[in-house]
């Protein structure tokens, strides 16, 4: 998906007359709820610990509501620099549920709320619109969830008041399965596959446990399953391509689109077949954790790329920076970007984030791999788990003028270690943590220890590659969202978050 976006022929075109390509961009848990609450709080998962999509696990829980959800990015920006906020789609994936309020719950931060009951749907849905129940059905004009975000989108860009700022999020489920694609692209991407990579079908040999238990070659059944399931997600796109179309148009005609700032993201990326894994998330790969960020804004020169390394953790921090918000005063442990966004090298920009998992598992055996045991989860007919409770690790991605590196740790029995030169070996096809300097493996260890218990500042000190670390050691010894910086400040937060 993060390399693929020219499917979306429109939404590219769109946003790119006038914006910054940000690769890579990490996502800092390659999982739904935990992923979106760093999006909101701007924190690493072991800071506003939501570990899983469950309740028990943090998600959209009571303790969410009362430690975090106050002191999310848009709380702040309607607290204490005046925006009307708005805020259309999935929210995080336990919304709505009972023992958490229920769809009477608004969190914190929005003026307008229209938020999904619970997690991705097309039809048949229920909304919580500022805080009463909207049923909807199956009927494609009146009740597809794509369009009808759009059409909402549209009345509040219509209505809301001249005279405040404001700040939208419009969060689609698509791609999320179950895929299912408005009439009119039903039939299109028909001769599309999954991309044939050099890590498509290959078993991982040199990897953790539960990717080498991936059979391989993979079932000609799981091969359509995936095929399948690609080009569902290119079709549900292209209505998020007309979504973004008519928001962009919408705030050209009303004379806005050029003191907004848009952003365009994920929450996680996917796979299909990489690994002969058929169809999910979870894992530690570039596929799994790097994801699309786009911005289109003011004083953003066109059509460039940048290299430095962005984390959504950032996205917080730079919309408040760009409202003027001092992000000193917060407990965030990214960074505003908004610095780099007008210029391509920044000397004080970090070289490496962090990536948390928690693998979940079942207590008993799966139906699908009873042979497994119990401790696996999320496994397919062929025997093919995708997660477990010992797929838990924590990972270093560091990218600078000097390394392209990856390093990670598994919380298990092994203590498994994998690392990996990007640069050398894109595809991640090789291990090289028992051939890599013994010394590098140690400083990596070190710095991973360090970012699994950093809060706010210490997370953004000097990473092992970072130049600043050599100066700060010779000093020793002799650190979709829009604003506009006057009160007329338009924040358009167009964040598309899918599977």
């Amino acid at each position: 998906f993060y390399i693929q976006l020219s499917g979306t022929i429109k939404c590219v075109k769109i946003l790119s007359v006038s914006s910054r390509v940000f690769f890579p961009q990490f996502v800092a848990s390659p999982l739904c709820c935990p992923s979106r609450a760093s999006i909101l709080t701007g924190k690493y998962p072991h800071n506003h610990h939501v570990i899983n999509n469950t309740l028990d696990g943090n998600c959209s829980s009571k303790a969410w509501q009362k430690s975090e959800e106050p002191h999310t990015f848009p709380a702040l920006l309607k607290a204490s620099a005046g925006y009307q906020t708005f805020f259309a789609g999935k929210y995080l994936n336990q919304y709505g549920h009972s023992e958490a309020g229920g769809v009477e719950h608004i969190p914190p931060g929005w003026s307008y709320w229209v938020g999904l009951d619970k997690n991705s749907k097309y039809y048949n849905y229920t909304l919580s619109v500022n805080g009463k129940a909207q049923k909807h059905g199956a009927d494609y004009s009146k009740d597809y969830l794509t369009d009808l975000l759009a059409n909402m989108s549209l009345d509040f860009l219509q209505y809301k008041t001249s005279y405040q700022p404001f700040f939208m999020m419009v969060s689609t489920p698509a791609p999320h399965s179950p895929w299912t694609a408005a009439p009119q692209y039903q039939k299109r991407f028909n001769n599309t596959k999954a991309p044939r990579d050099p890590n498509f079908n290959v078993h991982g040999k040199d990897k953790h446990w539960l990717i080498r238990q991936a059979k391989t070659p993979m079932s000609n059944s799981s091969i359509r399953f995936l095929d399948d399931a690609f080009r569902g997600r290119w079709q549900t796109l292209l209505s998020v391509d007309d979504l973004v179309e008519k928001i962009v148009k919408r705030l050209e005609v009303r004379g806005e689109l050029n003191n907004t700032y848009i952003f365009f993201t994920s929450d996680n990326g996917y796979h299909t077949g990489q690994f002969s894994l058929p169809v999910d998330k979870r894992q530690l790969y570039e596929f799994d954790i790097r994801v699309p960020l786009m911005v289109r804004g003011p004083n953003i020169k066109p059509n460039q790329t940048s290299q430095m390394l962005v984390a959504n953790v950032d996205l917080g921090p730079t919309i408040l920076d760009i409202a003027g918000y001092n992000v000193n005063k917060t407990q965030m442990d990214g960074m505003s970007f908004l610095p780099i966004m007008g210029k391509m090298n920044g000397s004080s920009w970090r070289t490496d984030i962090l990536v948390e998992y928690e693998g979940e598992g079942r207590n008993k055996s799966d139906p699908a791999c009873p042979l497994l045991g119990p401790g696996v989860s999320e496994c397919f007919p062929d025997c093919v788990c995708e997660d477990s409770y010992n797929n838990t690790y924590a990972c270093v991605r560091t990218i600078a003028r000097s390394s392209n590196l990856q390093y990670c740790e598994f919380d298990d029995n092994e203590v498994f270690v994998e690392v990996y030169n990007v640069t050398a070996d894109p595809y991640q096809l090789t291990n090289i943590a028992k051939t890599i300097d013994k010394e590098v493996l140690e400083k990596m260890n070190h710095r991973l220890m360090m970012l699994q218990s950093c809060s706010a500042q210490s997370c953004r000190t000097p990473g092992v590659y970072d130049p600043r670390s050599v100066q700060q050691k010779s000093a020793f010894y002799l650190f979709f969202f829009f604003f506009f910086k006057s009160i007329k400040l338009y924040v358009n937060s167009l964040t598309l978050l899918g599977i």
